[in-house]
């Protein structure tokens, strides 16, 4: 076994750049782990940057100066972030405390409507058994909305970390654009002098990642968008919270669609019953989900990488059980970053004996 682990060490780690990379991915993977709620402002400062400097690339190259581009940019975004917490998130709090609000008086009515399956199919599910499912699912929803209301919308520490995300980050992603090439430089000072091998993987990951990220945040505020347009006219409660939550669905890919369905059509029935709206608001949001995948998807990840749906959902489910929220949405990336250093890693050439068979 000795023998067995020391060969293929030799084989994987004899090149030096290999060990490299290796440790630099170790070390980072740490940080985050270990680190990650004390660095948290600083990660999301260096995430808005990088997705910021991608515009600010393309301005450059039309020949308009850096720091007036950085200054145009980092305003936009200010204007953009002041919208969202002036804006759409109270309202989206108020749509969340309105619903857990009316829970018992939704529950009361799926009751109703659960108490029917005895009558219909008394074969298959008793009362006694319907009776215990509302109970549990009646403690639960209530126990979690309750949780909602007391700690997520009015906690002082929610309201304290806020405030000092809506200082501090700005800050930072000013200073990272102003900035840039001088901090680079500055950690390129840190790096071996040959690292040609993560050279080679931090360029791939530059085009992909950058593609796919700025591509996903285009397709939720588009999907969301639409979704919230599409329920406010039929007279949807709760439109713009099911719009947004439509829109963030599109960050787990496969499963995000079939999850947020639920919601949609509970709160759709519980709204109009087994009627033509019911029916017409679903017809159209299958639609939308459809265009989605058949249309939008295609168009704005036509570069982005190819992975297997299967590693998809592996990586949804690994990174996003380890970072949250923070995981399911780089999810796709960090298995593009896999990907890259699996690809880039260097392999041993076979022996002339082992590569051409004897006689």
């Amino acid at each position: 076994m000795k023998q067995i682990l020391q060969e293929w060490f030799q084989r994987n780690f004899s090149d030096p750049q290999a060990v490299i990379l290796a440790l630099m991915l170790v070390f980072g993977f740490g940080v985050v782990m270990v680190m990650g709620k004390i660095l948290a402002p600083l990660l999301a400062s260096i995430i808005i940057a990088y997705l910021l400097e991608g515009a600010i690339t393309k301005l450059e190259k039309l020949g308009v100066r850096r720091m007036l581009v950085v200054l145009l940019v980092f305003v936009m975004f200010l204007l953009v972030l002041f919208t969202l917490v002036l804006g759409l998130i109270p309202l989206l709090s108020r749509q969340i405390a309105q619903l857990v609000r009316e829970m018992p008086n939704m529950i009361s009515k799926g009751q109703e409507v659960l108490l029917q399956l005895p009558l219909n199919y008394p074969n298959l599910i008793s009362e006694t058994q319907i009776k215990e499912v509302i109970n549990a699912l009646r403690s639960q929803i209530l126990e979690q909305g309750q949780d909602v209301l007391t700690q997520g919308l009015l906690s002082l520490p929610g309201i304290i970390s806020l405030l000092i995300y809506l200082i501090l980050v700005p800050f930072l992603v000013f200073f990272f654009l102003k900035d840039k090439h001088v901090i680079v430089a500055w950690a390129k000072n840190y790096l071996p002098r040959r690292r040609e091998l993560v050279t080679r993987v931090w360029q791939e990951m530059d085009l992909q990642i950058g593609n796919y990220v700025r591509g996903k945040i285009l397709e939720i505020v588009i999907v969301g968008g639409v979704s919230y347009i599409a329920f406010a006219i039929f007279g949807m409660r709760y439109s713009m919270l099911l719009g947004a939550l439509v829109g963030m669905s599109v960050l787990v890919p496969y499963i995000g669609a079939v999850v947020v369905t639920f919601p949609v059509v509970l709160i759709a029935y519980f709204q109009w019953g087994n009627s033509n709206e019911f029916w017409y608001l679903i017809l159209t949001y299958t639609i939308i989900q459809s265009l989605d995948g058949n249309v939008l998807v295609p168009l704005l990840f036509s570069e982005a990488v190819n992975l297997h749906p299967l590693a998809i959902i592996v990586a949804v489910l690994f990174f996003g059980g380890i970072w949250g929220m923070w995981g399911i949405f780089f999810a796709i990336p960090l298995a593009t970053l896999v990907k890259a250093v699996l690809n880039a890693w260097p392999r041993p050439t076979m022996s002339t004996t082992e590569s051409v068979p004897s006689g």
